[in-house]
């Protein structure tokens, strides 16, 4: 199924009547993290195979040593999450079910510095079927200069909104708003790698690799799979 990715947000409902008449909840947020029920994703299939594909042979040569990590974590954590090869990518449209398509365009937000990341919104059952993630060429063409381990963090965060993550800021110091890198911390002071604009680790030895927060973030999206019965 391919959908344009531009699309208005819609919330879900997020509990589901069973026949027995038992009630299971669907959880879409924690400490931490947060889904995208925005555009209708609550869930990843725990059998589904989801695999990162790249738009030339290039950019899979780039970004797998910034994925390697975080995706060994993520099959840890139960998702079938692999890196794959080289395909079409069509940034308005979503790709093969299961894929999570990286291409790179020129701030592809409209603004400097920016990636977007994006799953392919309102699957059946909200259960994830992959996605796209737009990373700024600006990055390496020497026009924007930015830290190596922020690049790294980025694509990561951005493959992960297009497997159901969203940014997970929220108004800590209850001033009325929502404001950049606004999220829980742990005891060392590393933000979730899904913090809004960019969070993770800083060192050169961690970055790119899933905070507890964001592995805790990817369970509930299966979990979420299980209570609907979903395999």
């Amino acid at each position: 199924m391919r959908k344009t990715l531009a699309v208005a947000a819609v919330c879900m409902v997020c509990t589901l009547t069973m026949a027995s008449g038992r009630v299971p909840t669907i959880t879409t947020k924690g400490t931490g993290w947060t889904l995208t029920t925005r555009l209708g994703v609550t869930s990843l299939s725990p059998s589904r195979s989801y695999t990162v594909t790249f738009a030339t042979a290039a950019m899979k040569a780039r970004y797998t040593p910034y994925l390697t990590a975080a995706v060994a974590q993520a099959k840890a954590a139960g998702v079938r999450l692999a890196i794959g090869g080289v395909e079409t990518v069509d940034p308005a449209k979503c790709g093969p079910v299961g894929h999570v398509q990286i291409t790179e365009m020129y701030r592809p937000l409209r603004k400097p510095g920016y990636s977007q990341g994006m799953p392919c919104p309102h699957p059946a059952k909200g259960v994830g079927i992959g996605g796209i993630a737009a990373i700024d060429s600006e990055y390496f063409d020497g026009s924007y200069r930015i830290a190596a381990s922020i690049v790294r963090n980025t694509v990561v965060h951005e493959t992960l909104h297009a497997l159901g993550l969203d940014h997970p800021n929220y108004d800590m110091d209850k001033d009325g708003v929502v404001e950049k890198f606004e999220c829980v911390a742990t005891p060392y002071g590393n933000k979730p790698i899904m913090c809004e604009p960019n969070g993770g680790y800083r060192t050169a030895a961690d970055a790119g690799k899933l905070t507890g927060y964001d592995l805790n973030g990817l369970k509930r999206l299966l979990a979420n799979a299980r209570v609907q019965g979903i395999k």
